[in-house]
């Protein structure tokens, strides 16, 4: 919160602020702030995100139209995986028959038991 108030409003004692003002300048901070992505959980901005997904189907299309990627060889590795790491994949469960699907939701639904 010091860095960000200091960037955009010129404030280096927020301590000194009403604490109503305090909380108005933090809910006018930009989305990309240091405080916002903190209490959002986030680790990188939506640009820089945008900016390695292109980079990666630019590669992908480059790689598409040279011998190996005719060759299906030497396909280049994601970089937003190796920045963002790989979601993950939800889990999911067939059924063969409407009992076991029902037996499968009682042991959800009694907490695993």
């Amino acid at each position: 919160m010091i860095c960000d108030f200091a960037e955009v409003y010129n404030i280096y004692d927020h301590r000194a602020l009403p604490l109503r003002t305090a909380a108005a300048l933090a809910g006018g901070l930009r989305s990309n702030s240091r405080a916002r992505m903190a209490l959002a959980g986030e680790d990188h901005t939506l640009s820089e995100m945008l900016g390695v997904l292109i980079f990666d189907k630019l590669s992908l299309l480059v790689w598409l139209n040279s011998k190996d990627g005719a060759r299906g060889k030497n396909r280049p590795e994601s970089l937003a995986a190796k920045l963002f790491g790989t979601p993950n994949e939800p889990q999911t469960e067939g059924f063969d028959d409407p009992m076991a699907y029902e037996k499968a939701r009682q042991k959800i639904l009694n907490g695993g038991d």
